[in-house]
């Protein structure tokens, strides 16, 4: 119907010659039969024309079928007056002019009309009988041999542009068929392009364009919230109970999203077991509430094929425009701020803050900086003396990496180790420092152990236990000279490659120890479960503000605990005498501390070792 009311110039061209054939027909046959008829013609085209220009199968309140039956009046009436008026020159005897004149009109009119309307055949074919049957009847009436063939080429004219008209009909309806079957797949494309299959929410894509619609759409007394979430330890869902049970508690939490956000918002699984939720706040309360009941949403147990799990999140979020006026900028502060939920423990929000980006830029800062000090040997190894409390004598030296900036001068260990760990750069730093921790022990003498601190990342990276010994190898050092400190955050994360790393070491003889005991779980479980052969109480027990008679029993109960399991208690963070009379009391084997020895040089190790052996032979030859 819409093809209809296209190109209305070419049916105000054909009006306008129409008006005027007639009128013309009128003055020279000067009569008034063809005059009325005329007038009566103009009434139709001019009506016509105003129809094609003012109407749409769009304007509200006309359906295409009253809009049709308004053009199928218009062109039925148009084409039986003109082929009246043709009729009428014939019957009357108006002139040959005037006659050749109509006639011509009335034919082109009748075949120009069955091409221009061949997408409606009946409209087509409709208005052609409507032009030819008048002609037909007066060259009958007339009934001379010219005008009897005229009749006859009349009578053929109408099934030869019925062939016509419906074979172009034809053509038309596969053409638009074609691009209507093109123009689904195109959209059916179109959608499964921008949908997540596991799902059913957007993807990346689909993200994106629903980002810029809203960025586009945004009321200028709004604002726009994006929540980044990313589930807590979901990798661990995959591992332990396969990805189709993963697959199913992504689709839980995406129609709990869906769910939980507001009428119009954008619900989209970003990748892996990230989610973002687009939508309009009133203000950052609104947004802090919407958080809230997505997190608590998201707690709510899933229960797939009879396993009960407890899913957790962390959230970012990023508000424009405060946070940023583009869609990039939006993302990647969100980005930060979930980074920042992360760190900080996860299982909370966090709103994005401009200090995040300075601190960003920092990391990368240093990050780039931490590789070059490792190519150009920046970083140096120091050692602090871990101390027998009973004979005083140094029984380890704990190997504590510096780095001496250029520019900057020093930096502490936990201005750069979190960035190593962040970037991955902790792997090669942590196999630098056991190297050359294990080359520095092997000049001191045998009784004396070295210990290195280790990351569970450096732990968990591939050939993690191939690096040390090659570090052991190299140094020529014995395996029960080294010994590994671990955290109990290593332990977090029930991961195989942390067995598999102790277990293999264990068994050429490298020792271990629990460091910062007491500020995590303290869990019993892992002391039993690995083989641990020495245990450090951490400095707040020790020296920290909270120190009183509880710490004291807590430092007594492990030394205790220790002395049954035959493992070595040492008490970090000593500075004073009366907190190592203290510790010794408490049943503490070994000592750490400013007050023996803050961390010093390789060669000012060696010379701590050698005064002690000086002092040692001195005592002897004066016995």
């Amino acid at each position: 119907m819409r093809t209809l009311y296209t190109q209305p110039t070419s049916l105000a061209i054909g009006a306008i010659n129409g008006i005027v054939s007639t009128a013309i027909a009128a003055y020279v046959s000067d009569s008034p039969s063809i005059f009325i008829a005329s007038m009566i013609l103009s009434v139709i085209a001019i009506a016509r024309v105003v129809a094609a220009l003012g109407l749409s199968p769009d304007d509200q309140g006309r359906s295409t079928r009253q809009l049709e039956v308004v053009y199928e009046v218009g062109a039925f009436s148009y084409a039986f007056v003109i082929g009246c008026v043709a009729a009428m020159t014939l019957v009357m005897e108006a002139g040959a002019a005037v006659e050749v004149l109509m006639i011509a009109n009335a034919m082109c009119y009748g075949v120009g009309i069955c091409a221009r309307n061949a997408g409606r055949p009946v409209i087509a074919l409709g208005q052609l009988l409507l032009v030819v049957f008048p002609v037909f009847v007066a060259a009958l009436i007339i009934g001379t041999l010219p005008f009897l063939f005229l009749a006859l080429n009349m009578l053929l004219l109408i099934p030869a542009m019925a062939s016509i008209t419906m074979n172009v009909f034809k053509v038309l309806r596969d053409s638009i068929g074609s691009a209507e079957t093109s123009a689904r797949l195109a959209e059916k494309m179109r959608v499964l392009a921008r949908t997540d299959v596991v799902t059913g929410l957007s993807n990346r894509a689909g993200l994106n364009h629903d980002m810029v619609e809203k960025l586009m759409d945004v009321a200028d007394d709004k604002m726009l919230a994006l929540f980044w979430l990313d589930l807590d330890r979901f990798k661990e869902v995959n591992d332990l109970l396969g990805h189709p049970v993963g697959d199913k508690v992504l689709t839980e939490i995406a129609a709990r999203l869906t769910e939980v956000s507001p009428d119009g918002a954008s619900v989209s699984r970003f990748g892996g077991d990230e989610f973002i939720v687009f939508c309009e706040v009133a203000d950052r309360r609104e947004s802090e509430r919407l958080a809230s009941e997505i997190h608590a949403e998201i707690m709510r147990p899933v229960r797939i094929n009879g396993e009960r799990m407890e899913i957790h999140a962390s959230i970012g979020i990023a508000l424009l425009p405060d946070d940023g006026v583009d869609a990039d900028t939006l993302m990647q502060n969100a980005d930060l701020a979930l980074y920042h939920a992360k760190v900080n423990g996860r299982k909370q929000t966090c709103f994005y803050d401009k200090s995040m980006s300075r601190d960003l830029a920092r990391r990368r800062e240093l990050e780039a900086e931490l590789r070059i000090a490792i190519q150009r040997d920046e970083l140096s190894i120091f050692f602090q003396p871990i101390v027998d409390l009973e004979t005083g004598r140094i029984r380890t030296f704990e190997a504590l990496i510096r780095w001496f900036h250029p520019q900057k001068g020093e930096l502490r260990p936990d201005e750069f180790i979190p960035v190593a760990e962040e970037t991955g750069v902790i792997v090669t730093l942590g196999n630098w420092i056991t190297a050359q921790a294990a080359k520095a022990a092997a000049q001191w003498p045998d009784h004396v152990t070295v210990a290195v601190n280790l990351s569970p990342l450096q732990i968990k990276a591939p050939g993690a236990a191939l690096g040390i010994m090659n570090a052991l190898r190299e140094a020529k050092l014995d395996p029960s000279r080294l010994e590994l400190e671990v955290t109990e955050s290593l332990f977090l994360d029930d991961h195989g490659a942390t067995e598999s790393f102790i277990a293999e070491l264990s068994s050429i003889g490298v020792r271990f120890a629990l460091d910062d005991f007491g500020t995590g779980y303290s869990s019993l479980g892992y002391i039993q479960k690995y083989p641990f052969s020495k245990i450090k109480v951490d400095r707040s027990f020790v020296s920290g503000p909270d120190v009183g008679k509880k710490t004291d029993a807590i430092i007594h109960a492990v030394a205790e605990l220790g002395s049954k399991l035959e493992m070595e208690i040492v008490a970090e963070g000593l500075e004073t005498i009366e907190q190592v009379r203290s510790v010794r009391s408490a049943g503490c084997t070994l000592g750490q501390g400013y007050y023996f020895s803050r961390a010093v040089p390789d060669y000012l190790a060696a010379m701590l070792l050698a005064q002690e052996d000086e002092d040692g032979q001195a005592r002897q030859a004066i016995a």
